[in-house]
């Protein structure tokens, strides 16, 4: 960029210090036509006794069309370096003589006021990031990104009506239909959900056990893989049952079950499979992410612990590898199963308080998982293993099967916006 130079020497105005460097200027802009007819005006920082700001100052000037300024210090200031001195001598032409005084450099910019500038920042201030850079696009982009800000826009549009069109659907329905009938609505949705989650569900069945056959809760393969690992439950001893109870290793209602093993060989064999794997799959449901390739240890059959992996689990991408972990949808999954399982166990019926608490899980849940079952839910008290004042939940599946009803915590929404 052109520069144009011009000196002057001047006592700064309002300092009284006598040996002030002179000011030496120059334009950044271009070369003065007339750098004559230029007046400056000089300050000081009013802070006189500061060691680093006494010596701050600026130069200001005006001409027919622009305003400069220039500073001595910040980055206009660093253009000078600080490690040499500048001087402006002064010839005498008629003795000869010059006179040399200390300079300081001072590099005028033009000033843009905004008297200057008509527009008004105060809107474009108030604009998003988004919005800038549509209008940076608009005035400086390529014909590609203006062709792709043109069509985002009629998508915006057209989401837009979209939206319109399907509140005011909404609200025709809710007008036509009414509230109450829109809950009735909901809750029927809300059943489907869960029964999308249950067990195979044979409603012409003309006995219980055909209601949710075993073979859809285990396969005859995966029923003659848990034959080895379930030997230790079939011969276990009131020792083992004790330890095995302190050590948390099995579920309260698999402990309450082994009391009653019956004493037919092939009947208690039975029954220890079917309780190994309910044991497992409430062990499993505490778990959320799965690491391991079998999470429930050695001793579990590989089909066992493909079965569980497959139909338990859910699918998730975290820190760039696919992981498998139980959602809540899943736990309700793997309820429904246990309940299932626990039916034919115990004749079809079953404490589910008892379940309850082996899962972890609120009561109101656990009877919203029984009630799409088609179970019938009735209270006792002082089942074995829980506090005799304290009330049970017991589920019990019976033919004809009651019509399923909405789950009694999605009959407590009363409002709807």
């Amino acid at each position: 960029m052109a520069t144009a130079t011009a000196t002057a020497i001047w006592r700064y105005r309002g300092d009284p210090e006598p040996e002030r460097p002179a000011a030496l200027v120059r334009f950044a802009n271009g070369r003065l036509e007339r750098p004559d007819s230029l007046r400056f005006a000089a300050y000081r920082h009013r802070e006189a006794a500061h060691p680093r700001k006494r010596h701050r100052r600026i130069l200001v000037s005006e001409t027919e069309r622009l305003s400069y300024v220039g500073h001595n210090f910040g980055s206009d200031g660093t253009k000078c370096s600080s490690l040499c001195r500048y001087f402006v001598g002064v010839l005498d032409r008629s003795s000869g003589q010059m006179e040399v005084y200390n300079a300081e450099i001072f590099n005028m910019q033009p000033l843009l006021s905004d008297n200057v500038i008509p527009d008004d920042t105060k809107e474009y201030q108030k604009k998003s990031y988004r919005e800038k850079m549509d209008l940076c696009i608009e005035a400086f982009g390529t014909s590609k990104q203006k062709r792709a800000l043109s069509s985002r826009r009629m998508n915006a549009v057209g989401s837009d009506i979209v939206s319109t069109a399907v509140t005011k659907a909404a609200a025709n329905v809710i007008d036509a239909k009414g509230v109450p009938a829109l809950m009735q609505d909901v809750a029927q949705d809300d059943v489907q959900s869960i029964s999308a989650f249950l067990p195979p569900c044979h409603e012409d069945a003309d006995r219980p056990e055909h209601v949710y056959r075993f073979e859809d809760i285990l396969s005859p393969a995966e029923y003659e893989a848990l034959r080895v690992p379930a030997a230790a439950l079939a011969s276990v001893s009131e020792e083992e049952m004790d330890k095995r109870a302190e050590e948390r290793s099995l579920c309260s209602f698999v402990l309450e079950e082994l009391k009653f093993l019956p004493t037919d060989e092939k009947s208690r064999d039975h029954k220890a499979r079917c309780l190994w794997f309910l044991n497992t799959l409430i062990k499993f449901s505490q778990q959320k992410v799965i690491k391991k390739k079998n999470p429930m240890g050695p001793e579990c059959p590989h089909i066992i612990s493909k079965k569980l992996m497959k139909n338990f689990t859910s699918l998730t991408y975290n820190n760039g590898s696919i992981q498998n972990f139980i959602s809540a949808s899943m736990k309700a999954k793997i309820t429904a199963y246990v309940i299932a399982l626990a039916l034919h166990i115990n004749n079809f019926q079953t404490d589910l308080t008892i379940l309850q608490n082996d899962m972890k899980l609120s009561e109101s849940r656990i009877l919203d998982i029984a009630k799409a079952l088609r179970l019938r839910v009735s209270k006792v008290k002082g089942l074995v293993g829980l506090e005799n004042d304290q009330n049970h939940k017991l589920g019990t599946l019976s033919l004809p099967l009651p019509t399923q009803k909405a789950p009694e915590g999605q009959r407590k929404r009363k409002k709807m916006n």
